[in-house]
């Protein structure tokens, strides 16, 4: 009889995990899974890489900021919601499966990573037009992960307006991330510009010729609503929910259109539409760090507008690995 010793391996041939080590953001554990959340322009930086039993890539969601809402005129040329800003997510395997992308298998797969700084830019929200008189939205901007594959997310695109006191239809809603909304009687603007696969956004809602009334701008995962009457303007598109942060959290909605009676609603972080009449409902802002559209303004007489077109939402980078 003989006697020996086995010797017993670690993991897939006999390797012994390793993890991701890194810093940058605001960082947060959900069980054995880092976060770095980013508000703002930062730098993630990898000091160890780690190894494939243990962990070396990384999933992430990257939003950039939303399209400000354009306003409207006394002659029922009226404002479109801003479009969301891009919405571009991995898939989740690599960190936990937390969620199912809401925008598919975005790209492909969580990105590997080498010990190195990694640059992160954060997207402004689009403004909404400079003062009462009214004007367009301005288009949002880009939020990047300059990881080993860059990942550029495009800013909404600004809501279809006029100025007051312009008998002639507004300026037409302008293309991003998600599409601005159009102002009556402008279509709405092109969402996934440039196009990436799968699509980082949606078109925005036209008015269909519509009096005093706009469209909603795009979101993330449904196109803003058009507006065929005067009573409501159009809702701003649906974005996407993602537990990446281990919250359910919505973001990139679009902002909502301006409507005569009521005004239109938005969705994950969207602002909402102006309404057109008397006791008008003022706008709101695209909400901070979600890349929300901004909601468009209106006019409410023949003598003054409603208020001004809102700002769209900032932008975020969110980045998670097993760390333990």
């Amino acid at each position: 009889m003989s006697f020996g010793y086995q010797v017993l391996g670690f993991g897939s041939g006999g390797e012994a995990p390793a993890f991701i080590v890194a810093c940058g953001g605001t960082e947060s554990t959900s069980g054995d899974y880092k976060i770095h959340t980013f508000t703002g322009p930062g730098t993630f930086t990898v000091s160890e890489v780690g190894n494939s039993v243990g962990s070396d890539t990384v999933d992430y969601l990257v939003v950039a900021g939303g399209g400000g809402g354009g306003n409207g005129n006394q002659f029922g040329y009226e404002g479109g919601g801003g479009g969301a800003g891009g919405y571009r997510e991995s898939p989740g395997a690599a960190s936990g499966c937390y969620t199912v992308s809401p925008r598919g298998v975005a790209p492909a797969a969580a990105l590997p990573v080498s010990a190195t700084g990694y640059p992160i830019a954060v997207g402004g929200g689009g403004a909404g037009p400079c003062s009462t008189t009214g004007g367009a939205g301005v288009n949002g901007v880009n939020s990047v992960f300059t990881g080993s594959s860059t990942i550029t997310s495009a800013g909404g695109g600004g809501g279809s307006g006029n100025t007051a006191n312009t008998p002639t239809p507004p300026a037409p809603a302008l293309a991003g991330g998600s599409g601005g909304g159009g102002g009556n009687p402008a279509c709405g603007g092109a969402g996934n510009t440039p196009p990436v696969t799968p699509a980082q956004g949606t078109a925005g809602g036209g008015a269909c010729g519509a009096s005093n009334t706009g469209g909603g701008g795009g979101g993330a995962t449904a196109a803003g609503s058009v507006s065929t009457n005067q009573s409501t303007g159009g809702a701003g598109g649906v974005g996407g929910t993602s537990s990446i942060n281990a919250t359910p959290t919505g973001r990139a909605g679009g902002g909502g259109g301006v409507g005569n009676v009521g005004p239109g609603p938005a969705t994950c972080g969207g602002g909402t539409g102006a309404k057109v009449q008397s006791s008008p409902i003022v706008a709101t802002v695209g909400t901070v760090n979600t890349g929300g559209g901004g909601g468009a303004g209106g006019s409410i007489t023949t003598d003054a507008p409603s208020g001004p077109g809102k700002a769209g939402g900032s932008g975020i980078v969110i980045i998670r690995y097993k760390y333990q």
